[in-house]
């Protein structure tokens, strides 16, 4: 008995760490220790690449492989927090947490 009542407090312990999307647990975590926010990150995205196949695109390469010169953040920043480790996820995985990034931020459609 007490150790199904384990087995069951178990997974209602662990089932919001479970349900949580590609993007949570792949990106949230990390960034929340910088100054810069992903929505202020997704912006200068945007900025450079303008649209969302081509941002889509180029985060996806600068994540499995990162440098200086892809990077998209000021000289300051980079120098502060350095360049970020390549990911080490699948390209699907990869893929649904940048489509969640841009489904999240984009701006087109929500401007009146």
């Amino acid at each position: 008995m007490v150790r199904i009542i384990f087995i069951l407090l178990f997974f209602c312990i662990n089932t919001p760490l479970m349900s949580k999307d590609a993007f949570e647990r792949n990106c949230v975590q990390c960034h929340k220790k910088l100054p810069t926010s992903l929505q202020k990150m997704f912006l200068r995205y945007l900025a450079t690449y303008s649209g969302e196949n081509s941002l889509k695109a180029e985060l996806k390469h600068y994540l499995k492989y990162p440098s200086k010169e892809t990077s998209v953040m000021q000289d300051m920043f980079l120098e502060a927090y350095g360049v970020k480790k390549p990911i080490k996820i699948d390209d699907k995985e990869l893929d649904e947490a940048i489509d969640i990034y841009w489904d999240k931020y984009k701006v087109f459609g929500k401007l009146e």
